[in-house]
């Protein structure tokens, strides 16, 4: 199943194939290829209000690029949070100076963000947050821990998810802020270091940190309804680029089980296929649904299905070279990270696909209560 793509959005591809071929080299620093991207206009495809800076693009365009620029193995994104998650909220509940003050920056890659939504102890029970942001004057002061926080070590803005009434509970009395990242001695980013040795993930502490009473995205006491469109955009164009990633990492799987014999094992092989079925069945239906209406259990769904598929991918990685995939690349050193090749980097990494961006458990309870009208888990009272 597929778009059908006009003479335009063939001449999109070719003009995007092209770029991609002759600016995506692997050795670019992250902020300097967003900068990159902005300049020629491929950060905020499909913006349609405003004229922020970037290029006018259908969907079916919109999704041409996402493959593109998957298929050309570029460097990976440092703007992806604001480009896709920031920007269409922002659209949808900001006013016309948070739209003119944040949108041109990030079209344009000078602006990078990160998402200060989970918390210990609130980790996917997002109305469970206990950051507070206490207003005095023009501003907010804002206390409390954020953890997870993706490229919140290179981030110069993060949209804080933060309590604004200490007597309300739950979903209600929280606020949607915009919070400069830029303040010392107010905001301390402690990495976390994973499986992997790589430490994409942080522990974000704010200790008296400001925000300014205009940045509040959609009023004080919205935040919740703010907080949920947001995670709507998590699903979209974005998903199909990751399925032509998971592409890229299963024929490299089916590569290796050819190599190493592993293809001749029945339970193998019939696991293999059964991957690629699944990865087709994702893409039909990330296509039949793109664009219209989600229903209240659609990110969950798909959330559900990508994290388990994928983690299921890492587990068949290092099946398929047997005993091969315990051994490391090169020399192990106490004193500096541990090397690992690919297919051990999806293995161990993908460990977290089911927990990060709210866990299983988490996304089962959304569609019990809210499609299956099941009755709902007692929550303790924050």
């Amino acid at each position: 199943m597929d778009f059908g793509f006009t003479a335009e959005d063939d001449a999109f591809r070719t003009e995007a194939r092209a770029w991609l071929a002759r600016h995506a080299g692997p050795a670019v620093d992250r902020r300097t290829w967003e900068r990159t991207l902005g300049a020629a206009g491929w950060i905020g495809l499909g913006w349609a209000e405003g004229g922020y800076g970037n290029r006018t693009a259908g969907l079916t365009q919109q999704v041409v690029w996402a493959e593109e620029y998957a298929r050309s193995e570029a460097p990976p994104r440092s703007g992806h949070i604001g480009e896709n998650l920031l920007a269409p909220t922002l659209i949808a509940h900001g006013d016309a100076e948070q739209k003119r003050r944040f949108l041109p920056p990030v079209a344009a890659g000078e602006e990078l963000w990160c998402q200060g939504y989970s918390e210990p102890g609130a980790g996917s029970d997002l109305a469970g947050v206990r950051t507070a942001a206490v207003r005095e004057g023009a501003y907010y002061r804002i206390t409390g821990q954020k953890i997870w926080t993706s490229l919140a070590h290179e981030a110069d803005w993060c949209f804080v998810l933060a309590r604004t009434d200490p007597r309300a509970r739950r979903h209600h009395g929280l606020s949607f802020l915009l919070v400069p990242m830029d303040q010392p001695g107010r905001i301390e980013v402690r990495p976390i270091r994973q499986l992997t040795g790589t430490s994409d993930f942080n522990e974000v502490f704010f200790d008296g940190a400001r925000a300014r009473v205009e940045h509040v995205v959609g009023g004080e006491g919205d935040g919740w309804r703010v907080a949920m469109s947001l995670l709507g955009f998590e699903r979209g164009v974005s998903t199909l680029a990751q399925q032509i990633g998971f592409a890229e990492e299963l024929a490299g799987v089916l590569r290796t089980a050819v190599q190493t014999g592993a293809v001749h094992d029945p339970v193998l092989r019939a696991r293999l296929v059964r991957q690629w079925a699944e990865l087709r069945v994702m893409r039909w239906h990330a296509l039949r649904t793109l664009g219209g209406p989600a229903g209240p259990g659609a990110p969950s769904v798909a959330k559900l299905l990508w994290a388990n598929w994928h983690q299921r991918l890492g587990e068949l990685a290092v099946q398929v070279r047997g005993a091969a995939a315990a051994v490391g690349p090169a020399d192990w050193s106490p004193v500096s990270p541990y090397p690992l090749d690919a297919d051990q980097h999806l293995f161990l990494f993908s460990r977290a696909d089911t927990l990060y961006g709210g866990s299983d458990q988490i996304q089962r309870t959304i569609i019990a209560e809210r499609v299956l009208g099941l009755p709902g888990e007692p929550k303790g009272a924050v």
